[in-house]
């Protein structure tokens, strides 16, 4: 199959919807799923389409009470296209035979099929599709029809449906659904067109679709409509072995847009004047040809190196340079599906250090949907009685808590109580993105007029929450979930929430430093203006530095860090009795609540908690921390502690392989090559059983491209100087990658097991500085090339 191309022969009911959501296309604006064009809604197939940021919330009655989502609307599909001989039935994928491929490096999906009908006439296919990037308004879809046997009339329907509904999540069914009331619909000529408008948010939702046809003789063209939904019925004499091409060009456009006269509009005036498909094609292969210049990532092993490239298309369909401006964030099911309710979550925190040495515009635009929504963050924390800003553990269109109340356990039948909006710690989630944004790009600017203030209100809520504990003099953090999400309560506790869980303690205390350090950086006006602002009094500040020193971390009586206060006590779970009988327990929250249980009684992880930490901190930078806290943290206590916590842990999340894979990078190689591929697989082969279905895992794609850039290169960032500690597991032979670091657009690294290898494309910048390998910075000026191969080996070659 090649780096480039995922290839599906066959079709196969089971894996359809899978096949949908690996095979979408989109560029940062809107994506649709790669649903055949003649499909609808059913047990198998699921047409979606998503635009950035188009949210709609619905109430629906629920276990004797009323909820309220916040969905991600499904847009009205403007695939259909079908075609029948005159007589016949219209064409049916599961009636035939057929090749799908994905052509990631030009953003393409085709399909070639053979079809025969009821009356034994034979057609067969080739399929083109694209969703331009070049134009983030514009997609098509080129169709080449070629009677084997027969010859005739051949009838072909091109349409825009607009009675779409959010039913693409089995478990979310029985919710209200209908979030698009279809105003009007129309047609001139080869051109037709439909105006939808949510139920709620009032966002307007227009399309327009030109249809043409090439063939050798005359078309008949009408247009039949219904309630919602409209199309062209075009009728064309059909000869033996002479192809008929339909192209259909589609645009669509949003109330949300700017520059436009309108929706309707704009997408008229776009389908209109849009080129024919071969020019689209070329354009939008430029675009992508530009992406993956930018996007380069090399790891070796061609098995790998398909996955990589999907990952890293799939990344750039759902966050490219058309996202700068969207006032989105980061969906963590990406624009693929319905599962999450298209909402934003923490996956900011995989996905983010990535794309600051790549697209940093795109960073910036994403970190800005945070900053616009910190009013709402602060009337949360007011609201909770604390200072600062609280971000929500789930984010839609206005920044208030998405959370649901309710969430449903398909294995019991049961809608149970969710109390995971106590995740409070996705706000040391931004904060992280903020720092490390800056870190790569100096951006100064955006410090001061935007990173700042989101960061110190962050610390302002932290220092505000805890609570000082007067006989031990240490601050204690209390009622909150980690990331670990098998633990909500104490077992036997009527009220949800832990006390001084370990993650969210170490990163507020880290957190509180870096507000501190923020504050030092500002020029000094802005820092007037900006304690003025805010209203930051210095006895605050005073706070800020108090608690960064003060906090609680709890450790267990062998020194291990625990994952919070009283997990200690719990009970040690039966992992070889759970397998044996299940076999897969990735969700084993799922399995002991239908048995009457709960994880909340138990030493059982569904992802990494505290090894987060080793996650996001390099071991000096940890050290470092629990030493202002006042415990002495032994590094000989760091595989202990990973190896306490592996062994613990039933990979529920597909985020959990990426921080074991990183991790394990340095002490165990092997292991952590073994993990990678478990992160490559998890979407692709749907290990987590039916889940990708629903939509691609956005945090988990984007934290296998980061372990190869940032882990195996030991890439860190700190003050002015870029860090390299290559390390590469087994599995990975070389790896080369370039970079965007403090305004250089390219910088080339190849790290293999002897060395690395750096060089700098020839610029305007200032040099940089880079260590390598814990050996003293050295001056790389634009235009020059390096090599180390060691602590203070270096060698200039060219």
């Amino acid at each position: 199959m090649g780096v480039w191309r995922v290839i599906y022969d066959g079709f196969d009911p089971d894996t359809e919807r899978l096949r949908e959501a690996l095979c979408t296309l989109g560029n940062g604006y809107f994506a649709t799923r790669g649903a055949a064009p003649e499909a609808t809604a059913d047990d198998v197939h699921y047409p979606g389409t998503y635009i950035a940021g188009c949210y709609d919330r619905l109430s629906s009655p629920l276990a004797g009470r009323t909820v309220v989502n916040e969905d991600l609307v499904n847009a009205p599909n403007w695939l259909p296209l079908t075609f029948r001989a005159e007589g016949g039935e219209w064409f049916d994928v599961r009636a035939s035979g057929y090749r799908q491929e994905l052509d990631l490096r030009h953003g393409l999906l085709t399909r070639r099929l053979r079809y025969g009908d009821a009356a034994g006439r034979i057609t067969s296919v080739d399929q083109e599709r694209l969703v331009s990037m070049d134009d983030p308004h514009l997609a098509a879809l080129r169709t080449t029809i070629r009677a084997e046997n027969w010859s005739g009339a051949l009838e072909i329907r091109s349409g825009l449906d607009g009675r779409v509904r959010n039913s693409g999540v089995a478990r979310y069914r029985g919710l209200a659904d209908v979030h698009l009331l279809v105003g009007s619909t129309g047609a001139d000529e080869d051109l037709i067109w439909l105006d939808a408008e949510t139920v709620t948010s009032a966002v307007r939702i227009a399309e327009a679709a030109r249809t043409t046809v090439a063939a050798g003789g005359a078309i008949r063209r009408e247009t039949r409509d219904g309630p919602g939904w409209i199309a062209q019925h075009l009728t064309v004499d059909l000869r033996r072995d002479e192809p008929v091409t339909v192209e259909k060009v589609v645009a669509l456009h949003t109330s949300r847009d700017r520059a436009t006269g309108g929706p309707l509009e704009a997408a008229r005036l776009g389908a209109e004047r849009a080129p024919c498909f071969a020019a689209l094609r070329d354009r939008h292969g430029l675009a992508w040809e530009h992406l993956w210049r930018r996007a380069h990532l090399d790891v070796g092993r061609p098995g790998a190196q398909r996955t990589i490239n999907l990952h890293l298309f799939h990344l750039l369909q759902t966050l490219s340079p058309h996202t700068v401006g969207l006032d989105v964030g980061v969906p963590a099911r990406g624009l693929h599906g319905e599962a999450y309710r298209g909402h934003v979550f923490w996956d900011e925190l995989f996905v983010l250090p990535f794309l600051s040495l790549r697209f940093p515009d795109v960073v910036r635009s994403l970190l800005l949907y945070r900053w616009h929504r910190l009013p709402a963050a602060r009337r949360a924390a007011c609201e909770a009685g604390h200072t600062g800003a609280m971000y929500p553990w789930q984010s839609g269109s206005d920044g208030r808590d998405e959370t649901p109340r309710m969430h449903f356990n398909p294995r019991s039948e049961r809608w149970l109580p969710d109390d995971s909006r106590l995740q409070r710690h996705v706000g040391l989630a931004i904060a992280y993105n903020v720092w490390q944004y800056y870190q790569a790009t100096g951006d100064l600017d955006f410090l001061s007029s935007y990173g700042a203030e989101m960061l110190i209100e962050i610390a302002r809520f932290w220092a505000d929450l805890a609570s000082l504990d007067t006989s031990s003099g240490r601050y204690d953090i209390r009622g909150v979930m980690g990331p670990d999400e098998y633990h909500d309560a104490y077992p036997g506790s009527a009220a949800p929430g832990l006390d001084n869980n370990a993650y969210t303690n170490v990163m507020a205390a880290w957190t509180l430093c870096r507000a501190l350090d923020v504050l030092a950086l500002l020029p000094s006006g802005r820092r007037a203006e900006l304690l003025e602002h805010l209203g930051l009094r210095p006895e605050e500040i005073t706070r800020l530095e108090d608690v960064s020193r003060r906090l609680r971390v709890v450790f267990h009586a062998d020194g291990i860090i625990s994952q919070f206060e009283g997990y200690e006590n719990l009970a040690e779970f039966d992992w070889g009795g759970y397998r044996a009988e299940y076999g897969d327990i990735r969700r084993l929250d799922r399995i002991l609540e239908a048995e009457g249980d709960t994880t909340n009684r138990y030493k059982a992880s569904k992802q990494a908690d505290v090894l987060m930490l080793f996650y996001l901190l390099s071991a000096d930078q940890l050290t470092a921390l629990f030493d202002r806290l006042g415990y002495g943290l032994d590094r000989a206590a760091i595989p202990k502690t990973i190896e306490y916590y592996l062994a613990r842990t039933s990979h529920g999340s597909t985020l959990s392989a990426i921080v074991h894979a990183w991790v394990l990078a340095r002490s165990d190689r092997a292991a952590s090559w073994r993990f990678f591929l478990q992160a490559l697989d998890s979407d692709l082969h749907d290990v987590h059983g039916g889940t990708t279905a629903e939509g691609i895992h956005l945090g988990a794609m984007a934290g296998t491209l980061d372990l190869a850039q940032r882990c195996y290169t030991g890439l860190e960032l700190h003050g002015d100087v870029l860090h390299l500690n290559p390390r590469l597991p087994p599995g990975i032979p070389g790896l080369g990658v370039e970079l965007r670091y403090r305004g250089h657009w390219g910088i080339r690294l190849h790290a293999d097991h002897r060395g690395i290898r750096i060089g700098l494309r020839r610029s305007a910048q200032p040099p940089i500085r880079i260590a390598v390998n814990g050996g003293p910075a050295t001056t790389l000026p634009a235009g020059r090339t390096v090599w180390f191969a060691g602590p203070g080996e270096v060698e200039e070659i060219g």
